[in-house]
């Protein structure tokens, strides 16, 4: 029975600047050196700062580039760029199509679909969704166009954001929006997923590692690679630890493995950043 083998790894925030990141990586990187999978991919937050350090961005992509297997890509906060939300603070970054170029031209293409083991794989770049920018409607486009040819497929979607908290009717509140893909595009999302056989969603950004299914579709947080986020800053939601995901799939079938690469270390960012914890 053919089968396919992803590992996923997200939030890796990678620049020269911080050691115990790159450490964690090299830890990461070693783990997938052993195991071998067919794909790896990074689901966002690749570099530190890539909106306004290309470096970041730049060394990022070296890192992976030395990894013994393919490797795919989506955009984050860190960088592109964070989405407007219709409650909450406006960013103080948000995607440009400058931001989202630079990213590309460095790390391959923000959105992608592929077909492997009888599945349809999409990923999306999440950060786009709600800024009216062009590429946010080009996408839409490409994704109907996609989900055509995927009809009679399991379906696996990526991309850096969870959808949402529990429900999709979840309400986006001040102190959290932020962490979800915001309304209207969530909506707008879901609903274009309607017509085919929809399994998976694989995100990260949030730092820490859930797994739960809601109407036959399951959710998995990938947690960062790099560093956790203390319990002052950010409740607690899943479990806060770093590490990544492992995914099998087979002709209508999946499994997750919840993985820990040995040597990684659960880096707590007030430490990393050297300030007092909040």
């Amino acid at each position: 029975m053919p089968q396919f083998r992803l590992t996923q790894i997200s939030d890796t925030h990678l620049a020269r600047r911080f050691k115990p990141l790159v450490d964690n990586f090299h830890h990461v990187s070693e783990h997938i050196d052993a195991t071998r999978p067919d794909l790896v991919l990074n689901s966002g937050d690749v570099s530190f700062d890539g909106p306004t350090s290309r470096d970041d961005l730049v060394f990022a992509k070296q890192l992976h580039g030395a990894l013994p297997v393919d490797c795919l890509y989506l955009p984050g906060n860190h960088d592109i760029g964070d989405n407007p939300t219709a409650v909450g603070p406006t960013p103080s970054q948000r995607p440009t199509e400058d931001t989202r170029r630079a990213f590309t031209s460095v790390l391959g293409e923000d959105r992608w679909h592929f077909d492997a083991a009888g599945w349809c794989f999409i990923g999306l770049n999440s950060l786009i969704m709600n800024t009216g920018l062009d590429s946010e409607a080009a996408q839409f486009d490409w994704l109907a166009a996609a989900l055509d040819k995927a009809v009679g497929k399991p379906v696996a979607l990526f991309l850096h954001k969870p959808l949402y908290l529990d429900v999709p009717y979840d309400a986006e509140r001040v102190e959290t929006a932020i962490r979800y893909v915001p309304q209207p595009a969530r909506r707008r999302l879901i609903e274009t997923f309607g017509k085919v056989d929809w399994r998976l969603v694989g995100s990260g950004h949030v730092h820490q590692r859930r797994d739960y299914t809601f109407e036959h579709v399951r959710h998995i947080w990938a947690p960062s690679a790099g560093f956790v986020i203390s319990d002052a800053r950010q409740e607690v939601i899943g479990i806060k630890e770093v590490g990544l995901v492992e995914y099998r799939f087979r002709p209508d079938s999946f499994e997750v493995r919840h993985v820990r690469a040995k040597g990684q270390v659960d880096v707590d960012l007030d430490m990393l950043l050297g300030k007092q914890p909040a």
